[in-house]
């Protein structure tokens, strides 16, 4: 058997009801809903089993809510002794990476990604700032094009590589909208709008950074104990300096995902397990290499079949 890599999804997978399931079959994994809500000094369980969705969607809320739903579920995992030889997390998804590769407490990662998510919504008033999916053109091409309209003075830029031909962009209103005619005349094939409370992964995110700098330096970050596949490198980390800087500017540089599972299939990885709500993350995978094997785990009974599949080929 080849290697595992754990993944963890970003923003946008969060659904009302999440981990309830898991939840309800084993204390231990409820008690990490229960310390979330210790954490924050309110009810982030309740929001997240009965909602509403709106607010479980908000940036603030919904960061910490699936941090702590993908934890829960990883507990299973622990509890069975199956370990991933590599994690890697989408954007909010590399905190919970992080926490299951030991480098911070559970605690400390919920806590950090509500102060993230309140300094990110902070950091540029609604409606200066969006972003759009590009799809169908290569990431040179788009590089072009979202030069071209930052020396307009329109700042955007490339803000998730997520695989061949899905590539976000972020920037100021102007600047996305700008790029999204050029991208259309440069060949792409769609753009989308998207739904977002701002531009996230770009420059404009540097105030939320400088103020995010105080949150980890009080926080103890320790080295990783499994690797985990930085966003902003697409590389190894490790060593908890690293860690910092690298979080630090993952706020307002892209997320390298093609990059990142490339570089995890370099090193042996042909099992990806996708591990909290939704399926994005191994959709992205099989566009990425159609040859490696997939799971996506978001409930009691996913996580007992992985598990159980799993545990046999060990043997």
């Amino acid at each position: 058997m080849g290697k595992i890599a754990f993944l963890f999804p970003g923003q946008g997978s969060q659904i009302v009801g999440m981990g309830k399931t898991l939840a309800e079959a084993d204390k231990n994994v409820k008690s990490f809903f229960e310390k979330a809500d210790e954490r924050l000094n309110f009810s982030l369980s309740k929001l997240i089993f009965e909602g509403p969705q709106e607010e479980l969607t908000l940036t603030t809320n919904a960061q910490p809510a699936l941090l702590t739903t993908s934890i829960a579920i990883l507990e299973f995992f622990k509890q069975s002794n199956i370990k991933p030889d590599y994690v890697a997390g989408h954007s909010l998804g590399e905190y919970t990476a992080l926490v299951a590769a030991g480098a911070f407490s559970f605690e400390d990662g919920v806590y950090a990604v509500r102060k993230r998510g309140e300094f990110m919504e902070e950091a540029v008033p609604n409606g200066v700032g969006t972003m759009a999916a590009v799809l169908g053109l290569g990431r040179d091409e788009l590089q072009s094009v979202t030069d071209e309209v930052t020396k307009e003075g329109n700042p955007v830029q490339l803000a998730n590589l997520n695989c061949p031909g899905q590539i976000v962009i972020s920037g100021s209103k102007l600047g996305v909208e700008n790029a999204s005619v050029k991208a259309k005349e440069a060949g792409a094939k769609r753009v989308m709008p998207l739904v977002v409370s701002g531009p996230f992964h770009s420059q404009l995110m540097q105030p939320a950074a400088e103020k995010f700098k105080n949150v980890l330096n009080e926080m103890e970050i320790n080295n990783a104990e499994i690797p985990v596949i930085a966003n902003v490198s697409a590389d190894e980390m490790t060593s908890a300096n690293d860690i910092k800087e690298k979080l630090i500017a993952q706020l307002y540089s892209p997320v390298l995902w093609e990059d990142s599972v490339q570089k995890m299939i370099s090193l042996g990885v042909d099992t990806f397990i996708e591990i909290g709500p939704g399926k994005v993350l191994t959709g992205l995978v099989k566009k990425i290499d159609k040859t490696v094997r997939t799971y996506s785990v978001s409930d009691y009974e996913t996580c007992m079949a992985v598990i159980e599949s799993l545990k046999e080929e060990i043997q």
